[in-house]
This record gives C-alpha cells, sequence and structure tokens, in this order.
C-alpha cells in the first residue's frame, strides 16, 4: 500500500468531564494526554455540532477533507472512541483526519457525554435495562444529522470503534445494519456477550459466551455488514477471546468459513495473524490477531494514551477495508 501523505493536525481543546451520574465499566482506564487549543486543521475543516433526538443532545465532531466540490457525496467513516478518550483525542490518537485529507472522505466522531458515563464509556454493555438502545439511537441520530448537513453519501458509510467504541460499533451495526457497508471492532467484546455491568466485566475477561447472532448469510440479502476485528495478543483489559469471539459469532451469522491464517510482517511492526472467513468465495469477516499489542490503537500517534506506534497501522487498515466494500 503506497504511503500516505501526513499532514499536520493541530488539535482542539479537551472539554472538562461533567458530573459522574453511574458507575462506568472501566474498560480502557487511565491516564489521558491532552490536546492542544488550536482548533484549526491545516487541510480540511474540523467542526463541532450537537444533534438532537428523543434521547437528548449529543455532541459530536466531523472533519471534512479540503477540495470538495458543490454538489458532490463522499463516504463517511463513524469513530467511536473508547473510554477517557473523546473526539479530540480519538482523532489525534488514530490521525484518521490526515487519511480522510488524502483519500477524500468525511470522519464523523461521536462523543458520550459524561452524565451517562463518568469515564465517556459507551454502555454498549447495558442492553437489559434498554440504556444501550437509547444510546445506539442517540449515535444514529448523530449519523442522520451528518448525512442530512454534510456532503456525505449515506450509501458509503461505514462504522469503527476502540473498545467501548468498539461495542457500540458492533451493537449499531446489528440494530441497523441496513445502514453500514462496514464495520471495524479494535479491542472490543461482541454484541450478545454482556447485558449489564457485571456481566460486562467477565466478558472483558474473557469469561462470558457470545450468544449466536441472527443467521444473515449475503444470499439473504441485506443482513450484516462485513467485519474487520483487530485485537491483540496481551491485552489485559479486554482479552483477546473477545476478539476472535466476535469474528467467529459474525462468520457463523453469515454462514462463513474460516480459510487458513496467514502471517503478516510490515517492516519491523508488530507481526499478525489474519484469518478471513468467507461466503461462497467472498470474504464477510477478517480476523487480525496482533502480536505484543496491548489495550491500544494499532499504529497509533506516539505519546498518546491507549496507542503504539509499533503496531500495524490500524487507520489504513480500517480505511482500506471500508473502501473494499464501498465499492462493491
Amino acid at each position: 500500500m503506497r504511503k500516505l501523505a501526513k499532514p499536520a493536525l493541530k488539535r482542539p481543546p479537551a472539554r472538562k468531564a461533567k458530573a459522574a451520574a453511574r458507575a462506568p465499566v472501566p474498560i480502557g482506564t487511565g491516564a489521558v494526554n491532552r490536546v492542544s487549543a488550536n482548533a484549526k486543521q491545516s487541510t480540511g475543516r474540523w467542526s463541532a455540532g450537537v444533534a438532537l433526538s428523543t434521547g437528548g443532545a449529543s455532541r459530536y465532531k466531523l472533519y471534512r477533507p479540503p477540495g470538495l466540490q458543490p454538489g458532490e457525496r463522499v463516504p463517511m467513516l463513524v469513530m467511536l472512541h473508547g473510554c477517557n478518550q473523546d473526539a479530540d483525542r480519538f482523532a489525534a490518537s488514530t490521525r484518521m483526519n490526515q487519511i480522510a485529507a488524502r483519500a477524500h472522505f468525511v470522519v464523523l466522531y461521536p462523543e458520550q457525554d459524561h452524565l451517562a458515563n463518568p469515564q465517556g464509556c459507551w454502555n454498549w454493555y447495558d442492553t437489559k435495562s434498554g440504556r444501550a438502545y437509547s444510546e445506539a439511537a442517540r449515535v444514529m441520530a448523530v449519523i442522520e444529522q451528518a448525512c442530512l448537513k454534510y456532503p456525505v453519501d449515506r450509501q458509503r458509510v461505514a462504522v469503527a470503534g476502540l473498545s467501548a467504541g468498539a461495542g457500540m460499533a458492533a451493537l449499531l451495526a446489528t440494530r441497523y445494519p441496513e445502514r453500514f457497508k462496514a464495520v471495524v471492532m479494535h479491542s472490543g467484546i461482541p454484541p450478545g456477550t454482556a447485558n449489564s455491568a457485571l456481566t460486562a466485566l467477565r466478558a472483558m475477561q474473557g469469561r462470558r459466551a457470545t450468544a449466536p447472532l441472527p443467521a444473515t448469510p449475503p444470499t439473504m440479502g441485506a443482513g450484516l455488514a462485513p467485519l474487520l476485528v483487530i485485537h491483540g495478543t496481551v491485552d489485559a483489559v479486554v482479552d483477546v477471546r473477545n476478539g476472535r469471539a466476535a469474528a467467529q459469532v459474525w462468520a457463523d451469522a453469515a454462514d462463513a468459513r474460516a480459510a487458513p491464517e496467514r502471517d503478516v510482517q510490515r517492516g519491523k511492526r508488530y507481526a499478525m495473524k489474519v484469518t478471513d472467513f468467507k461466503h461462497k468465495g467472498s470474504t464477510v469477516v477478517t480476523l487480525a490477531v496482533i502480536g505484543r499489542l496491548g489495550h491500544a490503537w494499532s499504529g497509533g500517534a506516539a505519546k498518546q494514551a491507549f496507542s503504539d506506534a509499533k503496531g500495524p497501522d490500524a487507520s489504513r487498515m480500517v480505511w482500506a477495508y471500508a473502501a473494499k466494500q464501498f465499492r462493491k
């Protein structure tokens, strides 16, 4: 893959956390690096917004690449941050805006409200009370507003998330399968594994079984979007068994079978083992298990929290995967 240009990313100030309302699931705990105070991008436009829905107001940040033409509609990648992160930190860590500037797509960063979770975690697990579904609906309201307000091709939308964001990404993809062409889970837990804070803690440790998803092979028409799973072998926060379970449950729903595992090594970055799950010759799930990677965005910016610069570049992997689905 050709090397992408890296325009400078100047980051807005981090928003102060609001008062806590309920105890969080501690996915992605730890110190968070502050971002710089300048919100202006060297290229493209970085803007803030609020979407209103029956569930309340939801903040978001959105990046528009340079060179957009009147009437043009471009793909959109929805990026869901992990705990102790927000849009600014996640954009700084993943550097997805630089890729968007070169590949010409919009990046949307919904933000969790700290009144909903003190650590800024998405409550993907709380299905027993219905809070997870309400939160998913709020995120969908953000996505819908972005599609209406900005030059987005709603037929080319993908969603990716880290940790708690990965859990929410999977929940969105299973509840609104017609809205997404691709989904990426980085260091997350698959849907059907937890339904409360207590079961989520056990799931993080790899001690919960994952319930099957409804069978939706591609031949049945509109079904689950193709899934890319990225997970580190030494993740001490979300056990790697969750990544393997996510790939398997998605593959089972699509009636897909695993192809032989292959080793991938890119320069001096951590090696990874990649498995494709195929249905009638078409890959519907890809599992990338990265050796020596902990609970961090693989290939992320150095010195950012939840970011490991020594891993394979997950941001490029995410966009390449989404772009491939958009071309189908």
